[in-house]
């Protein structure tokens, strides 16, 4: 697998993030999507396939990661 090349990415942050600076960033690219840490915008990204990262927002909309 070949490395995508990020640094054209338009990268995008929640409008729910707050102003401390906790916040990751999203960028849809062509055939993925990349998620990284909004502090460390040089640091790594982690990559998804778009059905991966739908799976994704769906297990968080209906509360699959929420605390007991």
């Amino acid at each position: 697998m070949s490395a995508l090349d990020l640094g054209a990415a338009t990268w995008r942050t929640s409008t729910r993030s707050g102003a401390n600076g906790n916040c990751v960033e999203v960028a849809q690219l062509t055939s993925a999507v990349a998620l990284r840490d909004s502090k460390d915008p040089s640091g790594p990204a982690l990559v998804f396939t778009p059905w991966k990262w739908m799976a994704f927002i769906e297990g968080t909309k209906d509360g699959e990661f929420d605390r007991g």
